[in-house]
């Protein structure tokens, strides 16, 4: 198609349904898919938006009831364009207009401009009207990407670009200093490229270094390497590989990592005086707690402090009776509640004490512009995902809320806490309608960038997240989904948002998503970006790409120096 041919003229339409507009003669219908970017020139504005169905229309029904057959071509080409068309479904979402009142120039169809520039005197903004009857619909060319969604090398803003559109190798560039003031969300059903996704974010902030990342890596797929996807087996880098002065891993099952030849991860491990009962409140479910058992455990807690779950297991049975008969507990429940508890000494991780704070050593790190990975190897099921992630979220938390608090009581710059986004997968586990109002999770997500602490949250299932968490979403990159309850989810709080589920519903199974929220302009179908052997090379640090552990080791301490730390 010629980009400076219209394809199509606006017959009618408001601003709550979106606008019809009829294939002008010559185009085919079959040259159009849903999600295009389209344009539209008013006669005083132009407009950016989504091209989100077409239908086939006829002008005589007579024409329907005796149609031409295969061989009638020139009777088929003579209906075309007159007696049968088509009707593409547009939804506007921004309008360029003048900066200043009474301005006459417009903007160029034509290439008037050098192409790569944005058009001067003009502003973006949401849409409050629509075009005129007869607007000329237009295919989106270079100069309309880069006027909404910016450029990777625009001056004062950290873009990153996502991918480009289904059909022109323009990229779609995320604002990262937007995505990271909110929490955010990467949906897409199994097999769709969740996790290529979130590497592809992951790797633009540590580059653009936007914010500081803490991951918890449930299937061990984002620190060194990660098997792709296809007929033939091989693997993709990983965050410390493309990134190796400015990740760190830890892992929760050493025995795991090594054997996986990941270099130089850490060991962590967490005590039972780490684990409060929100955290087994958490884990209710996965440990078959009842409300009587978590009741106990308070009158534990109060009675011995932080080592209530060490103190518990060391009891005897006489001991438990003496216990509940002082302090007015339930001698079943405590049973059973010290029964279940000892499923956590299956957990590789966990110790009865500790004598060294391996949280305290992450927050450190963090406070130092390190990214953390954590892996959980073999301990990757549930209950050990669960209970590792609230406990290291909740005090790592805490210590930004104390950071957050100095700093606004000292406006001092030095005390301003590094942007957190902390990244989760399985989400709905911690943000589902119960779990939402108790966890560290729900509280981040409500508290949005208060702290200076946001979430990634990945998941599969957007329809078991907390309603109200879901609306807290800045910015959501969703791939293909297919049930109904999820894609309804997934436009939770978003306004006009009918038209964009049938964009949703039409994407390809790989390397497809729809992208709208905070970080973007506005909602856009991208083709996302490859994470191959040439996205390595155009990502990750050039100055570290072959350093040596020596050399790693000096540059992290001279950027410790840089920063006065």
């Amino acid at each position: 198609m010629n980009p400076l041919q219209p394809l199509a003229t606006v017959i009618q339409g408001s601003l709550s349904r979106g606008l019809e507009a009829r294939l002008n003669p010559g185009v085919s219908v079959e040259e159009l898919r849903v999600g295009k970017f389209m344009v539209i020139q008013g006669e005083r504005h132009r407009f950016f938006g989504l091209l989100t169905d077409v239908t086939l229309e006829t002008s005589n029904s007579q024409i329907l009831i005796n149609p031409p057959g295969p061989e009638d071509v020139l009777l088929r080409e003579s209906l075309a364009g007159t007696g049968t068309y088509g009707i593409l479904a547009l939804t506007p979402m921004l309008m360029l207009v003048p900066r200043q009142a009474g301005t006459e120039r417009e903007y160029p169809l034509v290439e008037a401009e050098t192409e790569g520039q944005s058009p001067e005197g003009f502003e973006l903004l949401p849409v409050k009207t629509v075009p005129a009857h007869f607007s000329q619909v237009y295919e989106a060319r270079e100069l309309d990407f880069r006027t909404v969604f910016g450029w990777e090398d625009d001056p004062g803003r950290r873009n990153f670009a996502i991918g480009q559109p289904l059909d022109m190798p323009v990229p779609i560039c995320l604002d990262l200093d937007r995505w990271v003031e909110r929490s955010n969300g990467i949906f897409g059903k199994s097999g769709t490229g969740k996790s290529f996704l979130t590497r592809l974010i992951l790797s633009g902030i540590i580059r653009k270094r936007a914010a500081v990342n803490l991951i918890f890596d449930m299937h061990s797929e984002y620190g060194w390497e990660a098997a792709a996807e296809g007929k033939s087996f091989h693997t993709v880098k990983g965050l410390r590989q493309l990134f190796p002065g400015q990740v760190q891993i830890y892992t929760l099952d050493p025995d795991s990592t090594q054997r996986r030849g990941v270099r130089d991860a850490q060991e962590l491990y967490i005590a039972y005086n780490q684990i409060e009962v929100e955290d087994l409140a958490l884990l209710a479910g996965e440990l078959n707690l009842s409300e009587a058992s978590l009741e106990n455990a308070i009158i534990l807690r109060n009675e011995f402090g932080r080592d209530w779950i060490s103190r518990l297991l060391s009891l005897s049975n006489s001991e438990i009776q003496e216990f509940c008969e002082q302090k007015m507990g339930n001698k079943a429940s405590m049973m059973a509640l010290q029964r279940k508890l000892t499923r956590l000494d299956d957990l590789k991780y966990i110790r009865n004490s500790l004598p060294h704070n391996y949280i305290g050593q992450i927050l450190d790190a963090l406070n130092r512009g390190i990214h953390i990975v954590i892996e959980f190897g073999s301990q990757s099921n549930l209950l050990s995902y669960m209970l590792a992630t609230n406990v290291i979220t909740r005090r790592i938390h805490q210590a930004y809320v104390h950071q957050a608090e100095r700093y606004l009581q000292s406006k001092n710059p030095l005390d301003k806490p590094r942007q957190l986004c902390i990244t989760i997968e399985e989400a709905h586990r911690f943000l589902d309608p119960r779990a939402a109002k108790q966890t560290i999770f729900g509280t981040i997500a409500r508290e949005m960038r208060k702290y200076f602490v946001t979430l990634l949250v990945v998941d599969q299932r957007p329809s078991s997240i907390d309603s109200e968490v879901m609306s807290q979403l800045g910015t959501r990159i969703t791939a293909l989904l297919n049930d109904e309850k999820d894609i309804e989810a997934v436009f939770t709080g978003v306004a006009g948002s009918q038209n964009l589920k049938t964009v949703l519903a039409k994407l390809d199974s790989k390397q497809q998503a729809l992208i709208l929220g905070h970080a973007v302009p506005m909602p856009v179908v991208v083709q996302t970006r490859p994470y191959d052997q040439r996205f390595y090379t155009e990502i990750a640090d050039p100055d570290w790409s072959q350093a040596s552990d020596t050399e790693v080791l000096l540059a992290a301490q001279q950027a410790k120096a840089d920063l006065g730390l």
